[in-house]
């Protein structure tokens, strides 16, 4: 495994496990134990899975001592605000069943964002977070934040996959010294990445699967992975990507497969801001 260290000196793998969409509880704590097993050591989530309390049971029964885990969990819209942060912050502990989180993270850049922001800022310097992030904050918003917040976001997660690549928004985070980190980095099995020709090529020019060379072409951008699986097998492809690198000419090839944007979501979307702020977490 690799690491990349954020810019507060805290020491990030490259490479997580997501838990989006794995709601049941007993399925979640096993395909967390299995990805621990294999290796995995970021593990994220958010109070928008539902899945915390089941993630932070596999935690526990794992055995693995707390300072070798990385766990991040996030803030959803509907807790936006300084008040509600601090509130929606220690349910996600209850819940994980930590003491401290090892990433916290605004999930959207929507509502009182900057009133988390300062309730965040306050819980990592209380200790209680060692770094915090956010989610889905395109350059504008991202140079907004960093522009007017006390502290810079250690991560920015996004979408970020062969084809929505995304360089202009990654040449902001260099900017402004923020890791990106890719969600959704196999594209969510959509655009028939997995046969596609192109990347089937170079995957056997180097006698590793598509996905392989999908993850280890973001991770050479300097990008951080969370790929999600809840076969076992895929869990073990997907993290043995370290043993090769991807020539400037694959790169060159996989980069006329970017379509310029989203096909998953349209976070430009009034109909899609809507319906994110009528999604609840709790009452």
């Amino acid at each position: 495994m690799e690491f990349t260290t954020l810019n507060n000196g805290i020491k990030m793998p490259l490479e997580g496990f997501g838990v989006f969409q794995i709601a049941d509880a007993a399925q979640c704590e096993q395909v967390v134990l299995d990805a621990i097993a294999a290796g995995y050591r970021l593990i994220d989530t958010a109070a928008a899975y539902f899945n915390e309390e089941a993630v932070g049971s596999a935690l526990k029964k794992s055995g693995v001592p707390r300072e070798e885990l990385f766990i991040t969990t996030k803030l959803w819209v509907q807790d936006a605000g300084y008040e509600a942060t601090k509130k929606a912050f220690q349910a996600s502990l209850d819940k994980l069943g930590l003491d401290y989180l090892d990433m916290y993270m605004i999930h959207q850049p929507l509502g009182d964002y900057y009133g988390s922001w300062r309730a965040m800022e306050e819980l990592y310097k209380a200790g209680k977070v060692k770094a915090i992030g956010v989610c889905n904050f395109y350059p504008e918003r991202l140079t907004d934040l960093c522009l007017t917040a006390e502290i810079k976001p250690a991560v920015n997660q996004v979408e970020l996959h062969p084809f929505f690549q995304q360089e202009n928004a990654l040449a902001t985070m260099k900017e402004f010294g923020v890791q990106p980190q890719a969600w959704g980095p196999l594209a969510e099995g959509k655009h028939g990445i997995f046969t596609n020709p192109v990347l089937s090529e170079i995957a056997q020019k180097y006698g590793k699967s598509v996905a392989q060379v999908v993850l280890r072409w973001n991770t050479q951008r300097g990008v951080a992975i969370i790929p999600k699986s809840v076969h076992q097998n895929r869990m073990t492809e997907n993290i043995d990507i370290w043993d090769f690198q991807l020539s400037q000419a694959d790169k060159d090839q996989i980069a006329t497969l970017d379509l310029g944007h989203s096909e998953i979501v349209d976070h430009s979307s009034p109909e899609f801001v809507k319906y994110l702020h009528g999604a609840k977490v709790h009452e």
